[in-house]
């Protein structure tokens, strides 16, 4: 499946012949799963539950855990993702409140480890 390539905090990309370039396979799924983390629930209308709102800790005194468990079953939500193993998280808070945050998951899609890295900043 096709979809625009648009990366979090970005904009849309141009393709090499000026139309919009388009994104499938690993590269959506990761693009998917970053979409899902850092969207607030309740920010798209027509799906007020989609979203895991990672931005909502960022500042506050962190509960490593919770996050973790938020983002193991906001992940689980995308069918890129396999149940099993079980995708590897680890979640840290930085001296600023800012989160530093690295997914290891089975891609369900073709079974080769994917690796997703990325800091939540206010």
């Amino acid at each position: 499946m096709l979809d625009t390539s648009l990366l979090w905090g970005g904009d849309l990309a141009v393709s090499a012949v000026g139309d919009l370039d388009v994104v499938s396979g690993t590269a959506l799924g990761q693009q998917r799963v970053l979409r899902r983390l850092l969207t607030n629930p309740g920010d798209y209308i027509w799906q007020p539950q989609y979203g895991a709102g990672l931005g909502q800790y960022v500042g506050s005194t962190a509960n490593v855990a919770a996050i973790r468990a938020t983002i193991r079953s906001q992940i689980f939500l995308e069918p890129v993702v396999s149940r099993l193993p079980e995708p590897v998280i680890s979640v840290d808070s930085n001296a600023d409140g800012s989160l530093f945050v690295d997914i290891r998951y089975i891609d369900a899609t073709n079974g080769l480890t994917q690796v997703l890295t990325f800091s939540v900043e206010s």
